[in-house]
């Protein structure tokens, strides 16, 4: 019986050790294919499973978004963007403030419980006001509590989405240098992606179950649980991150973050000569809420990534408001406009990852960050040009799927390895700025324009025309852009 027992236990030794060793093989694998040098694939995995977990709850809720924002027609949409953009400077300077007073490790999940605690409140409100005899945004049922959740709503979102994303990748070009950016913030970008298209079929499928009241409350709750998942993730990322020599959060001296008046500071009165570890995720970043937009409009840098992003928001807002026309048009209930925006979503959410997964990981080092960015300009061109020939609802599917697939794979990771040569004060202060205020106001400016032509009754094969010289400038910025990253990387 012994014998038996020993056995046994060897063979289970036996098991475990082939299990471990074919789990080494399959990370070494995907290391290599990858481009990541040992130990770095941890760090990766866990960074794209937060990232998962971000988009997976976001696109749960945008079909929601969407759907209340077209409920009451286009023009009640156009007058949204532009509460969106008053909205994001708000949230921006509450934020630069929040930074100035609380560390990286603190504020983090600050800000997405902050997320949760919405969400809930946005769905209680919901769920109250179906109880007592309340229906939807755009229905015959609608109440003015119902229309006023919508709307609060979907500005809340537009603002927050933004915001929750620039966060995570604030974080990423801190625990990740230049050259790690370049080979791992693709297969960052995957997992994200994957999130995205977990979240928008789910919403798909739960859409197509039910017309029920209490569906964008539903919805709105599993968001909530996804964000909730990612703070527990993203803790446990910083704690490996500051542990290992792998990371720029990792064990070793640095001086501490640049401060407004050039001097090295932890926000506590350290001198800059003072050693400290780059993975004390307790360090205060220090300044003011102001410090955000000066860093930005005192910086041709970050003006020019700013600018950058302009460009790439109007872009955005003339195919986002193609998009709303279509499916206003070919739906009649809630629970359609959710479903069919979701579908878009799934769609473009497909092509993002056939796009990082084939092309975006190697397209970086090679083109370089200025020609990378450069791509999403000829796309946004091309496509107009391409649907001014054959406006139908099948091109506009691809080309917004194709356009967004060139946004989120090819152009997020090059823009945000432009701000891993900015010091950690303005990162965290100046994109929000960035990535919330002036991307919000670039919606503006798009949503003015495609006002202008509604109201000129301009065709799609002006719309192309007229996007030709916005292109142009943008390539030239891009290619600028990539060179002067190129420069601070030198220096």
């Amino acid at each position: 019986m012994e014998k038996g027992i020993l056995f046994r236990g060897s063979r289970n030794l036996t098991v475990r050790a082939n299990v471990a060793s074919f789990l080494q093989s399959v990370v070494g694998a995907a290391r290599r294919i990858l481009n990541m040098r040992r130990g770095e694939f941890s760090l990766a995995l866990l960074s794209a499973l937060f990232f998962f977990l971000v988009l997976c709850g976001y696109f749960f809720l945008r079909p929601v978004r969407e759907a209340m924002g077209v409920a009451r027609g286009m023009d009640d949409l156009r007058w949204l963007f532009a509460l969106t953009s008053v909205a994001s400077l708000f949230v921006v300077l509450v934020f630069g403030g929040v930074v100035a007073r609380t560390n990286r490790r603190r504020f983090i999940p600050i800000a997405y419980l902050f997320v949760i605690a919405c969400l809930i409140g946005f769905a209680t409100l919901l769920i109250q006001d179906v109880r007592a005899g309340g229906g939807l945004i755009g229905t015959d049922a609608e109440t003015g509590l119902a229309r006023g959740v919508g709307y609060t709503f979907y500005v809340w979102l537009s603002v927050i989405n933004l915001f929750s994303t620039s966060v995570f990748w604030a974080f990423m070009v801190d625990v990740f240098d230049v050259d790690q950016g370049k080979r791992m913030f693709p297969f960052i970008g995957i997992g994200g992606t994957l999130g995205a298209l977990a979240g928008g079929r789910g919403a798909s499928f739960v859409s197509g179950l039910t017309e029920s009241p209490y569906l964008p409350a539903g919805l709105m709750l599993v968001g909530a649980g996804c964000f909730a998942i990612a703070i527990a993730v993203m803790l446990i990322l910083d704690r490996r991150a500051g542990a290992s020599d792998l990371s720029r959060l990792g064990a070793g001296s640095a001086a501490g973050p640049v401060a407004a008046d050039g001097g090295a500071t932890d926000g506590g009165g350290a001198s800059e000569t003072e050693p400290r570890r780059r993975g004390d995720g307790g360090t205060r970043i220090g300044g003011g809420a102001l410090e955000g937009l000066r860093a930005v409009f005192t910086s041709p840098y970050l003006l020019g990534v700013g600018l950058w992003v302009v460009f790439m928001a109007i872009s955005n807002t003339l195919i986002y408001f193609t998009q709303a026309n279509v499916i206003l048009e070919a739906t009649d209930t809630f629970s359609q406009r959710v479903g069919s925006f979701a579908d878009f979503d799934s769609l473009a959410q497909f092509g993002t990852l056939l796009t990082q997964i084939f092309i975006t990981t190697h397209l970086i080092r090679k083109l370089g960050v200025g020609w990378t960015l450069a791509i999403l300009p000829l796309v946004t061109v091309l496509g107009f040009v391409v649907l001014a020939v054959w406006p139908i609802y099948g091109v506009m599917m691809i080309f917004q799927a194709v356009h967004r697939a060139t946004r989120y794979a090819i152009s997020r990771p090059s823009r945000e390895t432009l701000f891993s040569v900015v010091p950690p004060a303005e990162k965290y202060k100046g994109k929000p700025i960035v990535d919330v205020f002036l991307y919000r106001g670039g919606d503006l400016a798009g949503a003015g324009i495609d006002s202008l032509f509604a109201m000129l009754g301009l065709t799609l094969a002006w719309v192309a025309m007229s996007t030709a010289p916005l292109a142009g400038m943008w390539i030239v910025l891009s290619v600028a852009l990539g060179r002067a990253q190129a420069r601070r990387v030198d220096s």
